[in-house]
């Protein structure tokens, strides 16, 4: 469960991110609360409220790139409130539930549109050349990827828990396969700063978890 603190803190950061717009408080409250229990559901030991904390934090540092930073941080709220590890449309369904959520609290149009897009683009983690917007927010969602080895491995494993059902065989295949997809582009970073801060550590953790990976299969 997450901490109250924790609460506290993204609970400020979600009103911080409605205040450009006139809603009701109570309904703002009741969409937090909504948030709060999809991201603490039985079953995600990764892509919970401390997720979208690290996402949300990335995205202040590197807002500078952004063309409509409420939209990003809006998107980065929503983008993984639909999740099930043995469903192949999470993004399609947060979508569908942004949509719902921002147009009961009376979000404008545009700002609902840009979202769903926004989260639609996590599914493949691609973004066009010129779409700033889905730069930042992919940035953010693979930061995680950056971050200290021993962190790494708590995320790597969190991972593992989310996907238990999987036998381990399939696993460690699935699993390779994602991580060299993302080895295998020219950059797994979009913006100059995280390419700058990131892609090395990033690689590097890639590399040490297939390794480790290849070490499970050998030893079954």
């Amino acid at each position: 469960m997450p901490t109250q603190n924790l609460i506290d803190i993204l609970l400020w950061r979600w009103q911080q991110t409605l205040q450009s717009f006139s809603i009701d408080q109570l309904a703002a409250d009741r969409a937090f609360n909504h948030l709060v229990e999809a991201y603490s559901s039985l079953g995600r030991y990764y892509h919970t409220l401390k997720h979208i904390h690290h996402v949300l934090s990335t995205i202040e540092v590197l807002e500078g790139y952004t063309q409509d930073l409420i939209s990003v941080q809006l998107a980065a709220w929503l983008h993984d409130i639909v999740y099930d590890t043995q469903a192949q449309d999470n993004e399609e369904k947060s979508a569908e539930y942004a949509y719902e959520l921002l147009s009961n609290l009376k979000i404008p149009l545009n700002n609902i549109v840009t979202v769903n897009r926004l989260i639609l683009n996590t599914k493949q983690h691609q973004s066009a050349a010129d779409d700033f917007n889905s730069q930042v927010l992919l940035d953010a969602d693979l930061a995680i990827l950056a971050v200290h080895p021993i962190q790494y491995q708590e995320y790597a494993n969190a991972i593992r828990q989310e996907y238990a059902w999987v036998p381990k065989a399939k696993y460690i295949a699935g699993r390779q396969q994602i991580l060299e997809r993302f080895l295998q582009r020219q950059r797994i970073y979009f913006t100059p700063l995280m390419f700058e801060m990131a892609e090395e550590s990033a690689r590097a953790n890639l590399k040490a978890e297939i390794q480790l990976l290849n070490k499970q299969e050998t030893h079954g």
